[in-house]
């Protein structure tokens, strides 16, 4: 983890700012959840056990700035709410996400399958990709398994 957070230390300060107390601290808990698709409230809520000062506004800040610098992206899942997910080192392009509309759950898929897409773009359109993010909705194993077993959905 610590390594992370100076990779995320040397973006911040190619860009001019700096990894204060608070920004790693939400970096931290950022890391510490990289499964999960916490908002800014769950991060602050989260925060806040590691350094009780820490405002929510600062959280918020924070993130945004985050989100700016492509440290983090910001989603969202059509609930309205804005979710944070870090970016990681390995892939060229965010995975993409499978979110079932009857549970809320969302599950991700980490392989990237859309580069003969963009390869297509590139040759038919003359267009560069920079990013891409992919979500399905539709209704999930464990919802479909309940379902299944569920004597009232008979």
């Amino acid at each position: 983890m610590e390594a992370r957070i100076d990779k995320i230390k040397q973006q911040l300060q190619s860009q001019g700012y700096k990894l204060t107390p608070q920004r790693e601290a939400t970096v931290s808990v950022l890391l510490e959840n990289e499964d999960d698709h916490l908002s800014a409230e769950d991060v602050f809520m989260l925060v806040k056990e590691k350094a009780p000062e820490i405002g929510l506004a600062t959280v918020y800040r924070t993130l945004e700035l985050l989100s700016e610098l492509h440290v983090v992206e910001k989603i969202n899942f059509g609930d309205g709410v804005a979710r944070y997910d870090l970016r990681t080192d390995t892939s060229k392009h965010h995975h993409h996400h499978l979110i079932c509309t009857q549970c809320g759950s969302m599950d991700e898929i980490r392989e990237d399958w859309l580069g003969p897409l963009e390869e297509r773009l590139e040759r038919e359109f003359n267009f560069t990709v920079h990013d891409h993010r992919l979500d399905f909705h539709g209704i999930c194993y464990r919802c479909k398994e309940k379902g299944k077993n569920d004597p009232d959905k008979s």
